[in-house]
């Protein structure tokens, strides 16, 4: 899955530099993706259809189910938060109340949202960079808005778990101190 901010551009051919790479990955259950703040900035469409062109799932307020061995789990994506395209209750239309949810949702902080459901197990986040340069015994000099209170790592939040990548990009000044960029891979476990 991809959490959004593929572009922070769209002037030099990023477009058909992220066609070209993303194009390259795969997984057996498909490669899922929500749109992020940066990608709203350049233009929401373009890069849509660029992910899609490579290969990518992008749930904008939208879902679709994963089965396996006749059981379903979903994944729903909203739209960017900050930039107020996100509708809850649209991605989530159709599936049961009984049925897990993975939801990927580029601003870490709306998890106090979501976890108002109790069909969302997980959301997965980004946006924060972790930070970008956390300085020993302070953390981060700055977060954006939308990740303050869940800005890397794994967390509970009223029984849903949220997990913020630190990512792989910088934004702002090209630096990172402190602040490892991250790919991160969660195994999924069925509880009895």
């Amino acid at each position: 899955v991809f959490t959004g901010d593929f572009v922070s551009r769209v002037t030099q051919g990023e477009l058909t530099t992220l066609v070209e790479e993303l194009s390259r990955l795969s997984a057996p259950e498909g490669v899922w993706a929500a749109l992020g703040n940066h990608d709203h900035w350049t233009n929401a469409t373009r890069v849509t259809e660029a992910a899609t062109r490579a290969g990518f799932r992008v749930l904008r307020n939208a879902n679709g189910a994963i089965t396996r061995n006749r059981q379903r789990l979903w994944v729903a994506g909203v739209d960017d938060i900050w930039e107020r395209h996100h509708d809850l209750p649209l991605a989530l239309r159709g599936i049961p109340a009984d049925e897990p949810v993975i939801l990927l949702a580029h601003e870490p902080d709306f998890a106090d949202e979501a976890a108002l459901d109790p069909r969302l197990r997980l959301q997965l986040s980004g946006h924060s960079h972790g930070g970008q340069v956390r300085l020993p015994f302070v953390g981060p000099v700055a977060l954006p808005p939308l990740s303050r209170k869940y800005p890397e790592g794994l967390r509970q939040v009223r029984g849903m778990w949220v997990y913020t990548t630190r990512g792989v990009g910088m934004t702002g000044l090209p630096v990172r101190f402190n602040c490892r960029p991250e790919v991160t891979r969660l195994t999924l476990r069925t509880i009895p």
